[in-house]
């Protein structure tokens, strides 16, 4: 089909097309004008992203994932905030909406549920895509209650948002403070261990106690030392007091020794002298010679004794160092003990460390979520409210009629077209040459006053 053959068509069928154009134009009009009317009030919101946390103080990254304005636009759109509404506009409680609910669903399900699901079909929310505003809409016939009900969304979502914030705080508030009463009954156990056992042992400074100890310790070392040196000297004086005691220092320097030798040489030259003089056999040489053998034998006794004193320096010494080793036993098991008991003491001093700082790390989290869950700010504010609409939203009469226009040319159109395929015409050489297989010779166009006549025929035809 060529475009003229489709004019040709157009120009045969027009009054079938302006009929079905003016039908269908006049039906839209009706309608949009039978319709009620709807209003659409709409509410902003902005969402901060940016600024810190007032309590941690530091900006939460999940606030900046691209999921994020998804998710607050889903949780506009929830039952949870649709149900909120219908308890801040108290529309469950409005004996007409309770008729409607009955003529509806006959007395089924609850009319919190229908009401949800009513406030959700008429809800338009949608988000910006340069910023974090999101538009909030409600489409209703009465505008005021359009207005009403967006707005009351808007407060809803801030209380919800409040809530899913507050809510878990306040659950990790009451698990810390569960957890901090366990962990202050564990440190004040691990404290009362550490203090017994201080009180039990009579510890008040290992550290100083130790070093006193071990100053002990090595001052018994150094006379056990100086003992033994004493000890082995006097053992080998005593020894050579076996061989012989005239050749002992303690005998050389022993002055009353000496003063004896001294006695005995000179007695012993007045022995020689009465020798010579008298003979051995005179009484006077008699009697010295029974004070030289007097006198010897104190010197012997007196060197006899100054070697016996060496042996009882010598047992002495003995006994000291016996008594040194013992000491020094007993201090370097009383060390030992006190190192044990300053190993058990930091044993039980780093349990109380552990569970103070473990106690602190919960009680600090505590007083964080205590505040939290306190709280009662959210990162959420209404920058625009809804206010009551002036002009409806719909039905929209001009737009409506344009496109009434538009879609009842296209009906006409296709409605001329099926016409036409249902009864076919010859309206052009065209289709003559179309229909019959043969070339047109030429074409007779009639005079004005056939067309008349063939105008009249047609339609007594």
């Amino acid at each position: 089909m060529s475009f003229q053959q489709f004019l040709l068509i157009l120009k045969a069928r027009r009054w079938a097309v302006l009929s079905i154009l003016l039908l269908t134009v006049a039906t839209t009009v009706a309608v949009s004008l039978i319709l009620p009317k709807q209003y659409s009030a709409s509410t902003e919101v902005v969402i901060d992203v940016r600024s810190p946390d007032p309590i941690a103080g530091i900006v939460l990254p999940g606030l900046i994932t691209p999921g994020y304005m998804a998710t607050q636009v889903d949780i506009v759109q929830s039952d949870r905030v649709a149900g909120r509404v219908v308890k801040l506009l108290r529309l469950d409680q409005n004996p007409g909406v309770q008729q409607e609910w009955r003529d509806a669903t006959e007395g089924r399900g609850t009319i919190q549920s229908w009401l949800i699901e009513l406030l959700k079909k008429k809800l338009e929310v949608k988000p910006s895509r340069e910023s974090n505003v999101i538009s909030i809409g409600f489409t209703g016939t009465d505008p005021r209650f359009a207005a009403a009900v967006a707005n009351a969304f808007a407060q809803a979502y801030l209380e919800t948002t409040l809530e899913l914030k507050v809510e878990p705080a306040r659950q990790y508030a009451a698990w810390f403070g569960e957890r901090s009463t366990t962990l202050r009954g564990g440190l004040e156990k691990a404290q009362a261990r550490l203090s017994q056992y201080q009180r039990e042992h009579g510890i008040v400074a290992a550290d100083e106690r130790l070093d006193v100890e071990n100053a002990r310790l090595a001052e018994l070392s150094s006379q056990l030392v100086v003992v033994q040196a004493q000890a082995t000297e006097t053992a080998s004086r005593q020894r050579q007091a076996k061989g012989g005691t005239e050749n002992l220092p303690e005998v050389l320097q022993n002055p009353l020794v000496q003063g004896m030798k001294a006695d005995v040489a000179r007695q012993e030259a007045k022995l020689n002298e009465l020798a010579g003089q008298l003979g051995k056999n005179h009484p006077q040489y008699q009697r010295t010679a029974d004070e030289l053998q007097t006198l010897h034998k104190k010197l012997d006794a007196e060197m006899k004794q100054v070697a016996s004193g060496i042996g009882t320096s010598n047992r002495i010494n003995q006994q000291r160092e016996g008594e040194l080793r013992s000491a020094l036993a007993a201090q370097k098991a009383k060390v030992m003990s006190i190192k044990n008991q300053r190993d058990e003491l930091a044993v039980l001093q780093r349990e109380v460390e552990n569970a103070q700082r473990a106690y602190d790390a919960v009680a600090q989290r505590l007083t964080q979520t205590s505040l939290e869950s306190q709280t009662q700010q959210t990162n959420v504010v209404v920058l625009t409210p809804a206010v009551e609409p002036i002009e409806p939203s719909s039905p929209k009469l001009l737009l409506n009629s344009l496109l009434a226009v538009f879609l009842g040319t296209l009906l006409g159109v296709g409605c001329a077209l099926l016409l036409e395929t249902l009864s076919r015409r010859v309206r052009s050489a065209e289709d003559l040459a179309q229909a019959l297989g043969l070339p047109v010779l030429g074409v007779l166009e009639p005079t004005r006053a056939a067309r008349r006549w063939f105008g009249r025929a047609t339609r007594a035809a």
